[in-house]
């Protein structure tokens, strides 16, 4: 009996969840575009963004339907852990490059809640923030290691009322291969008003 009240109230809380998701869906103002991204041979465009960068050489790419649009670009050795899954973390093998767009104004400590908030159901091994610059922006680095995703790094970048987020996600034995070319990529990062 406890058992059929328990899943009774856990179906009532996923459809509040599911119908409340779709509502601010439906409601809110979209403002990207997986068709903003532009690809030309190794170079991609959003010039709604105002963002160019170049995809790391022999990489594929590919435009994703989420968060307004964003892309990611792999290796073409990428292999996950899990069955049939080539490409979803976390990886056994190579690398994934994610890069979105989000069209809103953040502080750094505010992207820091969302990123602490959405870190406490991934099981977390370690979580390490610091402050940078790219191409002469600050930006949130997000260095982290976890059971969901494995190792991976997160940078934002608040710039006007935007939010530029680029992530690598990476195998283990790729980690110095992959961090090597997300450095590169990101010094290829160009942002323009």
């Amino acid at each position: 009996m406890k058992n059929k009240v328990l899943i009774l109230i856990l179906g009532f809380v996923a459809v509040l969840s599911i119908g409340a998701g779709i509502f601010y869906y439906m409601n809110r103002e979209i403002k990207g575009s997986p068709d903003d991204y532009v690809i030309q041979g190794d170079i991609i465009e959003n010039k709604r963004a105002g963002l160019k960068i170049q995809a790391p050489q022999g990489w594929d790419i590919e435009k994703m339907d989420i968060m307004e649009g964003s892309m990611v670009f792999y290796t073409p050795d990428i292999e996950s852990v899990r069955a049939n899954k080539k490409d979803t973390p976390p990886l056994k093998k190579g690398c994934m490059i994610e890069v979105a767009v989000g069209y809103e104004k953040m502080s750094f400590n505010e992207i820091r809640e969302k990123i602490e908030e959405g870190h406490k159901w991934l099981g977390m091994k370690s979580d390490k923030f610091e402050t940078i610059e790219v191409n002469g922006i600050p930006a949130l680095k997000n260095v982290f290691n976890c059971v969901e995703i494995g190792y991976s790094v997160g940078v934002y970048i608040p710039f006007e009322d935007k939010l530029y987020q680029l992530g690598i996600i990476t195998s283990p034995q790729d980690i110095e291969r992959c961090s090597q070319k997300f450095d590169e990529f990101l010094n290829s990062l160009r942002i323009t008003n």
